[in-house]
């Protein structure tokens, strides 16, 4: 039987809240469109809890419309997002985070805008988000940030909530990426897309394990897989410091012949030093980065590893299947 919704569900730590996920989506969602195919996919980041345990026995009492991934261990969420798009067999794919933050009921939107406009990626947007002020702030930044430097459409509170046509989905896998930046890469395609503001909602379950470790190395995949302004700052930065250094240079020539003596101590000195010795390290720093990414590419090392597989249709040809 052909499947008209794909629901992707990426789980790390979400122990208790499985259930109320699923019924959550079986009744604001799947209820109301009775013309429609629903399949749910459930993809296990390596949680140390009992959430794989949830996950299976959720899969036993609907094994017709669950499927499940299990990783070998954590590879992140971008992983368990692109894992399950391989999986996924629907005509439109929504991906959704399991702790109920954001709104399964927005769903209905986002589907009626793919089938009734032909909307190719429908985005969730947060336009504010019930969370400590920390959080609020240090999201706000990171993705205005990348909204200057890369995606001039990247909306200002971020987002991780879309659907996304079995086409779109298609270009995502066809370009393999290490150290991808999913939201960018959604914008980056140039397919149509719809914004749907709402309001995310306070977690009520659990701590999300979204550290600010994983913040940053999100934020420069971002800018640095999308944008070239790291380097030209280098550039525009070594150009005037070089401009500075001959201005200097001239005016310690002049000053010599007229007898002054420019600077005393050592003080000045130390003060050049640590200042160019520095900035010639974040520069090394920078290029060490995209170095870095380049050898990751040129490996090629898979994304994610499965280790188990539940479905009761085979969710790839070549891989293991539990029933």
């Amino acid at each position: 039987m052909s499947v008209n919704v794909s629901i992707v569900i990426p789980v790390y730590f979400n122990e208790g809240s499985i259930f109320a996920t699923y019924n959550t989506i079986s009744e604001e969602v799947i209820s109301k469109w009775t013309n429609k195919t629903f399949e749910l996919i459930f993809v296990d980041d390596g949680s140390g809890d009992r959430s794989l345990e949830e996950m299976q026995e959720l899969y036993q009492k609907n094994p017709e419309q669950v499927k499940l991934i299990k990783f070998s261990r954590n590879f992140g969420q971008l992983a368990a997002i692109m894992a399950a798009y391989k999986m996924a067999t629907g005509d439109c794919i929504i991906n959704i985070s399991a702790d109920l933050q954001d709104p399964p009921e927005l769903m209905n939107d986002m589907i009626k805008c793919f089938y009734e406009q032909g909307t190719q990626i429908v985005i969730g947007t947060r336009q504010d988000r019930d969370e400590s002020w920390y959080r609020k702030q240090t999201s706000r930044f990171f993705y205005s940030l990348i909204k200057k430097l890369s995606f001039k459409n990247m909306p200002v509170g971020g987002f991780d909530f879309a659907l996304i046509s079995a086409k779109v989905r298609d270009t995502l896998l066809d370009h393999f990426e290490a150290n991808s930046f999913w939201q960018g890469q959604l914008l980056w395609t140039g397919f149509p897309v719809m914004f749907i503001p709402y309001m995310r909602r306070k977690r009520e379950l659990g701590q999300s394990r979204w550290t600010f470790g994983k913040k940053m190395k999100y934020l420069i995949d971002g800018v640095m897989g999308y944008s070239y302004w790291p380097l030209r700052a280098m550039s525009v930065m070594g150009l005037i410091f070089f401009i500075l250094g001959l201005l200097y240079a001239l005016f310690i020539t002049i000053s010599y012949f007229l007898g002054n003596i420019p600077f005393k101590g050592w003080a000045p000195i130390m003060i050049l030093i640590l200042v160019l010795s520095g900035i010639q390290m974040l520069m090394l720093g920078i290029l060490g980065e995209y170095l870095w990414r380049t050898l990751d590419q040129v490996r090629k090392r898979p994304m994610y590893i499965i280790d188990k597989s539940y479905s009761i249709g085979p969710l790839t040809p070549d891989n293991n299947e539990v029933k």
